[in-house]
């Protein structure tokens, strides 16, 4: 393993010692607008969760770390409820999408964290949601030998915080109370894969109620 890098209790890689990271326009304007590819993402996003979940109908969604709002003007037409919440919200959400500051006071059908959870501080924290369903995409470390881990596009130090494989994602979020459905790697139709291996894990949870 890397210096400054360790395996939690779940097999979750995280950065143990990190400085300051600043998220802002120029930020945004770099991971997102300068893909042409963002509209057909955002609809291929919300097919793939209402295929999942079908045939339970989501009408609130809340999408956090929403980015240029792509995926919330997609999830819109279908979706009676659209929320967002960002640490640095750089562009206005649609009139009838709502920005939401806290994350953890109001309930929703389904959350969904693209390319996000791993720039939470603790990502053991969304066990507070109130959620039936979490939908997630995280860049896929596959973690082959420390020089691939190293050389790896998105071990971005101070940015990408936590780094996962299936079956470490699969074990935190029961960890955290959430069952497995689904994964894939249905982005990389176009966030394209480097050499054999897959780029992006898709995956999508649901609530354990005891």
């Amino acid at each position: 393993m890397l210096d400054n890098y360790e395996k939690d209790r779940n097999g979750v890689i995280k950065q143990i010692n990190k400085e300051s990271f600043t998220y802002n326009n120029d930020y945004v304007e770099t991971r997102y607008n300068r893909y042409d590819t963002a509209e057909a993402m955002s609809y291929l996003r919300f097919g793939y969760l209402l295929g999942v979940v079908a045939p339970f109908a989501p009408k609130k969604i809340l999408d956090i770390g929403y980015g240029n709002g792509d995926f919330l003007i997609a999830a819109r037409n279908g979706v009676e409820s659209c929320f967002g919440s960002d640490i640095q919200p750089a562009y206005p959400l649609p009139d009838d999408v709502s920005f939401v500051n806290d994350i953890y006071e109001d309930s929703y059908d389904v959350v969904c964290f693209f390319d996000s959870l791993e720039h939470f501080e603790d990502i053991y924290e969304i066990a507070s949601l109130k959620t039936e369903y979490i939908y997630i995409s995280v860049p896929q470390c596959h973690y082959v030998s420390d020089e691939w881990f190293e050389a790896w596009k998105h071990r971005r130090v101070d940015e990408h915080l936590w780094h996962f494989n299936l079956r470490s994602l699969n074990s935190f979020f029961e960890d955290i109370g959430y069952k497995y459905i689904s994964h894939s790697n249905v982005e990389d139709a176009i966030r394209k894969p480097e050499g054999e291996l897959p780029n992006i894990l898709t995956a999508v949870y649901k609530k354990i109620h005891k």
